[in-house]
């Protein structure tokens, strides 16, 4: 199969809502794109379409070779992840632009495993049409044995640009806010009602075109429910953005829900309003702690649902903390998105609102609309056997897995 030579990533900062590198030259050299801090780099998932990573700009580019064949012409690396690596590139058949992430997942367990999670669970969405808000796949480029498969090649949708871009660099509207944070929603809706947790939202999770198209990306952490429910080791794997991770995750609750995914929509939505994570934790405490100084000291319900006696203990030696008002926080906040920030952001889990309350928000009024929100029937129970039998499943069994759905995929029409 031929071989093509991607442009280094870029470290010229990117316009807000940018097009992208336009030049066909693979040769043309260019520089590292700035890096989201939040991210843990020695457990990132594979890079997405225009999703920033922390690096320093290399002495010498470095090119990236991407097997895909003569059907596509690759142009620029566009971003980069622990197993993962993005070209933007064009389909010479039809002219259209695409991504095409490169994954190589066969040196642990665990990036096969997120490969196997993210390739089944977009294969799924997009079987069951849902995919509206979600990041598709066009084509996947297939191995000639399984032998010679060494790595994965996702052809995805092209987007132009993340919200973690965007908030850095132009102040939002709240038109523009409602509409990005009921596409995110929208996402979400078709997620849980399949009992999927995303796990892992946040700005750099959210791919945009110009158009304020969204699409959530970055499935590699997502679980089902039920496997949340029987795997006490369901968070062991679980390293994502710090700064989006709902406290019943910090603080071990007796059970994790849907609900992980809608603090980190109250987190994002925080973030577009003010151009500033709400909750940017150095570390475990100081995380807790901003947590903390805006939810103020947990209620004694509150208290006896944290699970870990560490955390309780914890907790119970900080100083008495009063609640601080969102209004106060984000005085040129509408009513409408405080009282969206108070609901999504609450301390105990079974008081935030879910997904489908959240769509219901007046906040969201202008946008709502629940014929047009799809949902996805329940995920087979054997959907995630894999996780399950995680500690039991080699590598080469993974793989074969791997090939198995590369093999059965069926391209976008």
């Amino acid at each position: 199969m031929a071989a093509a030579v991607a442009n280094p990533v870029s470290t010229t900062p990117q316009p807000s809502v940018p097009g992208l590198n336009g030049s066909t030259n693979p040769t043309v050299t260019a520089t590292t794109t700035a890096s989201n801090p939040t991210n843990n780099s020695s457990t990132n998932p594979p890079a997405n379409q225009q999703k920033s990573t922390t690096s320093k700009p290399a002495a010498e580019p470095r090119r990236v070779r991407f097997n895909v064949g003569s059907k596509y012409h690759v142009m620029d690396v566009i971003g980069e992840g622990a197993y993962g690596v993005v070209c933007s590139a064009v389909h010479r058949p039809t002219g259209q632009k695409v991504a095409i992430k490169k994954i190589t997942p066969f040196d642990h367990s665990m990036f096969c495993l997120r490969t196997l999670r993210e390739l089944k669970l977009l294969k799924y969405f997009q079987e069951q049409n849902v995919s509206e808000n979600i990041i598709s796949i066009v084509d996947i480029i297939r191995p000639a044995t399984l032998e010679s498969f060494k790595e994965v090649y996702l052809i995805q949708e092209l987007m132009e640009t993340d919200m973690h871009r965007v908030i850095r660099t132009q102040d939002l509207s709240d038109d523009h806010c409602q509409y990005f944070i009921y596409q995110t929603l929208r996402a979400l809706k078709a997620l849980h009602s399949a009992d999927v947790i995303h796990r892992d939202l946040k700005p750099s999770n959210l791919l945009l075109n110009a158009n304020c198209d969204l699409k959530v990306c970055d499935f590699g952490l997502a679980r089902s429910v039920r496997t949340a429910e029987q795997d006490t080791g369901f968070m062991t794997e679980y390293v994502a953005t710090r700064w989006y991770r709902a406290p019943e995750i910090m603080l071990t609750f007796k059970q994790y829900t849907k609900a992980i995914d809608v603090w980190s929509v109250g987190c994002i939505l925080a973030e577009m309003l003010s151009g500033r994570p709400l909750f940017p934790g150095r570390d475990y405490h100081h995380q807790l702690t901003l947590i903390l100084d805006v939810l103020g000291t947990p209620t004694l319900e509150e208290f006896y649902a944290i699970n870990s006696r560490r955390s309780r203990d914890y907790i119970r030696a900080l100083p008495f903390r009063k609640k601080r008002a969102f209004n106060v926080l984000y005085p040129n906040a509408s009513a409408l998105a405080i009282d969206f920030l108070t609901k999504t952001l609450t301390f105990d889990p079974k008081k935030r609102l879910t997904v489908e309350e959240a769509l219901e928000h007046p906040y969201l009024e202008a946008y709502h609309d629940p014929d047009d929100e799809p949902v996805a029937p329940p995920l087979d129970e054997d959907f995630f056997a894999f996780d399950r039998q995680k500690d039991d499943i080699s590598r080469e069994e993974l793989k074969k897995l791997l090939f198995d759905e590369i093999e059965s995929f069926q391209p976008l029409a």
